[in-house]
């Protein structure tokens, strides 16, 4: 693999050039640099998340100047595909964002909060005095994620999207989250697909992924790519997991991603409920983005196979904590 200091993982030559600078050789930080003679477009624009070493990959320079890209278009909104677009802008990005309306509503949840905790992080180092940096620095501000959701522009699914240059993409649903998108793009003659994160067929919650109709270049997420989800039902797991607990008078903690697998667990509890597989005990959903995201998941009910009513009753399942003093209370 070349060196990462170069900005570059990998490059495909086609009509146009496609270098990744993230999300191969790791999971997190996801950006496509698409060029051809005429545009420079960006295709996700992740954050590099987890170990040290990846997340000091946020602070390196850019390879083109941002100025210089035309358009930015963004499969979803999870932080390693969106997470890195205040800095983007911060650097000089000026051009649109497109992406689907429930993933531009996603991201206004998720872009300031990524902001707010970079400005914690600083805070917490400044003040423990644990960081090389006099001071430290976030990387971005809560205000710069406020203000670069300004350059966002919806699209919807399946409608083609014009960039101007005689080239065009159209964005599809995959599955994965609200909003979720594989992204076709037509370029200087070539259909390159980019898959985004793409969900399971058969998903009790969220629709089937859609198959793109043609590409000479097909651009494809791999995480589980060497492996096979077991067959297991998880709504059995579940039932198993909560009544052996609540047998030992116990309680029971699950932590969950707050966009996608929160909701998911809600309806597996509801529909449990439903059935009288579980006692009917209370369930606490203690994240307030986790809530916000329930919220989106409620009113973006053509994202989803649940009806307005179901989608209503699965978030009605939890009782919600927004304050820190009820999430202590909750604790105690």
């Amino acid at each position: 693999m070349p060196d990462y200091e170069n900005q570059t993982v990998g490059k495909i030559t086609v009509a146009v050039s496609i270098t990744f600078l993230g999300g191969a050789g790791t999971v997190t930080g996801s950006k496509y640099l698409v060029r051809s003679d005429e545009q420079i477009l960006l295709v996700d624009c992740g954050l590099f998340q987890g170990y040290k070493n990846l997340r000091a990959r946020n602070w390196h320079e850019f390879p083109v100047d941002p100025s210089k890209i035309d358009a930015l278009l963004l499969t979803h909104a999870h932080i390693d595909h969106s997470g890195y677009i205040p800095r983007l802008r911060n650097q000089g990005f000026k051009g649109p964002v497109y992406c689907t309306p429930a993933t531009r509503a996603l991201c206004d949840i998720l872009l300031p909060d990524a902001g707010h905790l970079q400005e914690r992080d600083a805070e917490g180092a400044n003040r423990g005095g644990y960081t090389r940096h006099r001071p430290a620095r976030a990387l971005y501000t809560e205000r710069d994620a406020e203000s670069s959701l300004k350059q966002f522009r919806t699209v919807d699914f399946r409608k083609q999207l014009d960039l101007g240059k005689n080239n065009t993409a159209v964005f599809y649903p995959a599955g994965h989250i609200l909003g979720a998108a594989s992204i076709e793009l037509n370029i200087d003659g070539k259909t390159i697909v980019f898959s985004g994160d793409v969900g399971r067929y058969g998903d009790p919650v969220m629709n089937d992924p859609e198959t793109p109709r043609k590409a000479d270049y097909l651009l494809i997420e791999s995480t589980y790519g060497d492996r096979c989800h077991p067959d297991a039902n998880p709504a059995d797991a579940l039932e198993e997991v909560i009544n052996s607990t609540l047998l030992r008078g116990g309680t029971l903690l699950i932590p969950s991603f707050a966009v996608g697998r929160a909701q998911l667990l809600l309806y597996y509890i509801w529909k449990l409920l439903q059935e009288e597989r579980i006692p009917d005990v209370p369930v606490f959903l203690d994240s307030p983005m986790a809530i916000d995201a329930s919220e989106i998941f409620e009113k973006f009910t053509d994202a989803h196979r649940l009806s307005p009513a179901e989608a209503r009753a699965v978030c009605a399942t939890a009782i919600y904590t927004r304050l820190g003093s009820e999430s202590k209370r909750l604790d105690a």
